[in-house]
C-alpha cells in the first residue's frame, strides 16, 4: 500500500480537527460557548479581505523596485519586512477592533485564548479544506487518462506536478499539519498580547503583538526566500510555538471569581435588630401560642 494516501489525508485532517479539538477543551474547560470562536473566526476573515487586495495593489508596485544594485539577501529582507509588517498591521489591528467593538466581554484570560483559537483555527481548517481537496483532486487523476480531462498544451505540465505530488517523502506530506501545530499557539499568544491592552489600559500592547506577528511572518518569508528546507523553516516556526507558549503562561491571569455571598455591611436602614428586654411581661408577649 502507498503510504501517500494516508499521510496526505491525516495532513488534512488534523489540519481541521486541531483547531476544534482545541475549541472542545477550552469551552468546557473555562464553561464558555462557542460565540467567542466564531468571532475570532470572522475576525480573521475580516482581516484577510483587507490585507489581500492589499498585497495584490502594492506587490506589483513595491517589485518594480528591484533593488538590482543590492544583494539578494538584503531584497529577500526588505521583501520579509514588508510582507511581516502588512500581516501584523492588518491582523493585529483587526484584533484590536474585534476586543474594542465587538467582544467587548472578552477581557478574561480564557476568553483571549477562545478568540485566539477562534482567529488561527478557521485559517487551519480552511488551509485543511484546501490540502483535502488537492488530495481528492491528485487521487481522481493519478490513474486517470489525463489526455481526456487536460488540454494538450497543459498535459506535460499536469503530469508532472501529479508525479511530483506521488513522490514526495512521506513525512513531508505531514509539514502542513506540523505547521499548524505550531501556529495555532502564535495566534493565541498575539491575541492575549492585544488583551492587555484592554486589561492594563495600556495601548502599547498592541504595537507589541503587530511587531511580534511581523518577526514570525517575516522571518518565515525570509527563510522561503533563501531556499531553505522545508524542514528546516518549520523548525524556525517550531521555535516561535515555543516562545508563543510561554506568552501565554507569562500573561496567564486567574479567571475572575464571582463572589455569591457578598461582604458587605448591612444597611441599618433595612435592617436593624433591636434587643428585647428578658423580662416576665416581654417573654409573655414573645411566647407561642
Amino acid at each position: 500500500m502507498d503510504f501517500h494516501y494516508l499521510t496526505y489525508f491525516i495532513n488534512g485532517f488534523m489540519m481541521i480537527a486541531m483547531p476544534i479539538g482545541l475549541t472542545i477543551y477550552l469551552t468546557r474547560k473555562y464553561k464558555q460557548g462557542w460565540r467567542l470562536f466564531w468571532i475570532g473566526a470572522a475576525t480573521f476573515i475580516f482581516s484577510q479581505v483587507l490585507h489581500i487586495p492589499f498585497n495584490t495593489l502594492v506587490n506589483p508596485i513595491f517589485n518594480q523596485f528591484k533593488f538590482i544594485a543590492l544583494p539578494v539577501v538584503v531584497q529577500t529582507i526588505i521583501s520579509a519586512v514588508f510582507l511581516g509588517l502588512s500581516a501584523g498591521l492588518f491582523e493585529e489591528l483587526s484584533r484590536f477592533a474585534m476586543y474594542r467593538w465587538v467582544a467587548r466581554d472578552a477581557r478574561s484570560w480564557s476568553r483571549g485564548l477562545l478568540a485566539g483559537a477562534g482567529h488561527g483555527g478557521v485559517e487551519a481548517i480552511i488551509l485543511g479544506g484546501l490540502v483535502l481537496y488537492g488530495y481528492i483532486q491528485m487521487v481522481s487523476l493519478r490513474y486517470a487518462d489525463l489526455a481526456t480531462v487536460v488540454p494538450a498544451g497543459q498535459l506535460d505540465a499536469v503530469r508532472s506536478q501529479i508525479a511530483a505530488y506521488w513522490l514526495t517523502p512521506w513525512y513531508i506530506t505531514l509539514l502542513g499539519a506540523l505547521e499548524r501545530l505550531f501556529t495555532i499557539p502564535f495566534h493565541l499568544a498575539c491575541s492575549i498580547l492585544v488583551l492587555q491592552t484592554f486589561t492594563r489600559k495600556q495601548s502599547w500592547w498592541v504595537g507589541l503583538a503587530i511587531l511580534y506577528h511581523a518577526l514570525v511572518d517575516g522571518t518565515a518569508v525570509f527563510a522561503s526566500g533563501m531556499k531553505l528546507s522545508a524542514l528546516a523553516i518549520e523548525g524556525i516556526i517550531g521555535i516561535f510555538a515555543i516562545s508563543s507558549v510561554e506568552i501565554i503562561y507569562v500573561l496567564f491571569k486567574p479567571e475572575p471569581s464571582i463572589d455569591i455571598f457578598p461582604s458587605q455591611p448591612v444597611n441599618p436602614l433595612i435592617f436593624s435588630p433591636k434587643l428585647i428586654d428578658e423580662t416576665e411581661e416581654n417573654l409573655d408577649k414573645t411566647r407561642f401560642q
